[in-house]
Parts: C-alpha cells; structure tokens; sequence
C-alpha cells in the first residue's frame, strides 16, 4: 500500500472540514473491543472499562493492529449510568456490559450528585483521553464519547417508564432530560480538555424506540445545545442505531458536525438529505457482513459507501466481539486503496 502522505489526524479533518485529503480515511467512533482484540492487547473486560492502562492498551489495537485512523477508549455505553447509582454487569471477554438493577424509581426525586465527574468511571475516561493524545503525538485523532440524556435516562429509569412518561408527564419528562443533559456536555468538555479531537455523543433515538415527533420535541432542543457549547472545542459525532430515516431532516438541523450512521438506512437517499450541513459515517454492517463476511465482502460494502457519498469510512456500531482482525484490516485499507 502506497504510504499516505497525511497523518491520520490530518486525513480524518480535511475529510470533516470538506478539504482534500490523500486517501479515504478509516475511523472507529465507538467500539474495537472485539475478542482477538482484548487477546493481542492483554485488556480484557470487565477491567478494560475502567483501568486507564488497559483502556489505553485495547484503544490502541484499533489504530496499531487494524490501521484505523483513529482511537477510541469508551467500550460500552455504561461509565455515566454506572458512575450515577446504576448497578452495572461489566461483562467478560464473550458478553458486552448491561444494568442488572436502575436507581430512579421516580424522575422528580433525582438529583446529579455534586461530585460525579471525580468518580472513576469518568475521571478514568479523562485521563485515557490524556494519555492517547501524548501517545500518538497529536497524530491519531482521538475520540471520546458520551452518553446523550435521552439514553442516560433508559439506563436510570427504564425504557417504559420514560416513554410512558413522555406521554403522561411530558414537562416533568423535559425537565428530566434537560437536567441530565448537563453531565454529557460537561463530560465532552472535560475529554476535550484532556485532549480527546472528537466527541462521540451517543443517544438512542431510533424510530423503534421513540417517534420523529417526540424527538423533535423532547431531545432535538438539547442536541442543538450541546452543538452550540461544544463547537468550540471540536466536532462532535451523534451516534444512533437503527432507522432514522424520518426524523433524518430533524438530526441534521442540530448542528452536529457528524451523524454515525447504521446500515438500515439508505446511504445515497441520507446524504441527500442532510446535504452539506452534515457529514455522514458509518452505514459498514456489523452483524452480517463484518461477522460473517469475508474481506472481499467488505472491500466490496466499503466501496460501495465510497460511490453514495461517504467520506468518512466506519462500522455502523460497536463491532461485535467475533468480527475477525482480518475483516477490520480489509475495511480499512479498502478506504485507504481509494484515493478521493
């Protein structure tokens, strides 16, 4: 493969900032931590989650093994949910991390602890961002990730009870997510600060979980506040599962910089839609194709996304934990074989 002529960190910025860059660049905005991956690391679950040396060691198989053009520390989607009273499985090498028990029984009772950004699992997050910027020299982009208040909320309180709340208390529901959604933007901030590039912001608001409606209503002004504070520090990438096809127009008026996409959409008919007010990534499939595939059939998806528009090359999701390190490595220099 002919050497690339940027860093990664350049090649991954002028891809977002809509410059000409060298080769397709290849990032991971959620999660490397695959099997062989904790095996080549020696950072395996639960302790991955948490110790800042095997966070940093299991991030940087993503870039050293694989060739992305990026690293990312944030394995699950549970440090906020945890850190705030949730009690949490961390899971093991075979099984990702889930709540076993919620703490908020009713949303008018909680209060966001005083000194929750000293608790390990953020102030671990912190520190990875700090010790990646100083491993990769400032050439590997890295990114952080934060929960967004609307999923925080399903990890404490519970899926149902917040949609039935959203119909039967909807200011008390606002209220809710709108006090929740200081800990996301402080978090960003604070990884920002300790030298994260990028901000994953992770919120669950597929069309199977809530309506365009509630999202307009509900979740669509915090996002646009959250772009607005943290645009000054870097971009942010808002991070959802599933078909968001009909609340697609909403997303792209938040002002985030990136939407991380799954592969449920229609890539060609997305990035029409958000045009140029937003870059999309993602859209790579985790389940069948990165699973089960083999490397031609990745080489084949990721051009594919190349000809819909796509600049910035991903998988949809956390890659599960059985995708082989041959299919991560055949995704990424797939991207890097094309030239724009």
């Amino acid at each position: 493969m002919e050497k690339p002529e940027m860093t990664p960190k350049e090649r991954v910025f002028a891809a977002i900032n809509n410059m000409d860059f060298d080769v397709y660049p290849a990032i991971n905005p959620t999660s490397v931590a695959t099997v062989e991956a904790m095996k080549l690391s020696g950072a395996f679950f639960p302790e991955a989650h948490t110790d800042v040396r095997k966070m940093e060691a299991l991030a940087s198989v993503g870039h050293d093994v694989f060739g992305f053009d990026s690293v990312s520390p944030y394995f699950s989607i549970l440090l906020e949910a945890s850190a705030l009273g949730a009690e949490v499985d961390w899971g093991n090498i075979y099984e990702m991390p889930s709540v076993i028990k919620k703490p908020i029984n009713n949303i008018s009772d909680y209060e966001i602890p005083k000194n929750y950004m000293s608790r390990k699992e953020f102030s671990s997050m912190i520190e990875v961002c700090s010790r990646l910027k100083n491993k990769y020299k400032n050439e590997v982009p890295v990114i952080g990730k934060v929960i967004g208040p609307w999923s925080l909320a399903y990890h404490l309180y519970g899926v149902e009870n917040l949609v039935l709340d959203t119909i039967l208390e909807p200011e008390k529901t606002k209220a809710f997510i709108t006090m929740l959604s200081e800990i996301p933007i402080s978090f960003a901030k604070e990884q920002f600060n300790a030298g994260a590039d990028i901000i994953v912001w992770a919120d669950h608001v597929t069309s199977d979980l809530v309506s365009a409606e509630i999202y307009k209503e509900f979740i669509m002004p915090i996002h646009k506040k959250a772009a607005v504070e943290l645009q000054k520090y870097g971009p942010v990438i808002l991070h959802t599962c599933g078909n968001v096809a009909d609340r697609l127009p909403y997303i792209a008026g938040t002002g985030f910089k990136i939407f991380h996409m799954d592969s449920k959409n229609n890539i060609a008919e997305a990035v029409k839609t958000v045009g140029n007010r937003m870059l999309i990534t993602g859209c790579i499939n985790n389940p069948v194709l990165l699973a089960q595939g083999e490397p031609q059939d990745v080489k084949r998806a990721v051009e594919e996304n190349i000809k819909n528009g796509i600049k910035l090359i991903s998988p949809e999701c956390a890659i599960p934990f059985s995708v082989s390190s041959d299919n991560l490595i055949a995704l990424v220099e797939a991207a890097h074989n094309t030239k724009l």
